[in-house]
């Protein structure tokens, strides 16, 4: 290959890099137990963990698949209302609103994917767990619950 061509790959890759969701170098997120106790008994699942400005929004985007076992952890490092959406996320997912202690607020079950409508918290939080559309149902999951993590102290 002449050095013109090596530099024209280069600079398209680069430029598709930079242009395309999803094919930028993303930095990784850590992988911690979550435990869920509920009146059903305890669940756990291995959650990433969302504790960055670039985690957070990308958060669970452009996954077609979301195994059973698997979450995302939203760590605000703060408490407040907060409000997400399911832009660029194909897979339904059950949100799970918690507060500082590891009380469950509230669950928005089944989002719709691709929406850009928001969902609210509706009162302040400390965190968010997204787990599978079905989830909050399977294991018997309601507001008052806890949810067990370093980040909760618990």
């Amino acid at each position: 290959m002449g050095s013109g061509l090596l530099y024209r790959l280069a600079a398209l890759t680069l430029l598709a890099l930079t242009l395309v969701p999803g094919l930028r170098a993303q930095e990784p997120a850590r992988l911690e137990t979550v435990a869920i106790e509920t009146g059903q008994g305890r669940f756990e699942f291995t959650a990433e963990i969302a504790d960055t400005p670039e985690l957070r929004r990308r958060g669970l985007m452009y996954r077609h698949r979301l195994p059973d076992d698997r979450a995302m952890l939203f760590d605000w490092g703060r408490v407040e209302p907060v409000s997400m959406w399911m832009r660029n996320t194909y897979v339904s997912l059950d949100m799970i609103f918690i507060a500082a202690d590891g009380r469950v607020v509230r669950v928005a079950e089944a989002t719709e994917p691709l929406s850009e409508k928001t969902i609210s918290s509706g009162v302040p939080v400390a965190a968010v767990l997204e787990v599978v559309a079905g989830t909050a149902e399977r294991i018997g999951l309601e507001p008052g619950d806890r949810v067990r993590h370093r980040m909760f102290g618990n």
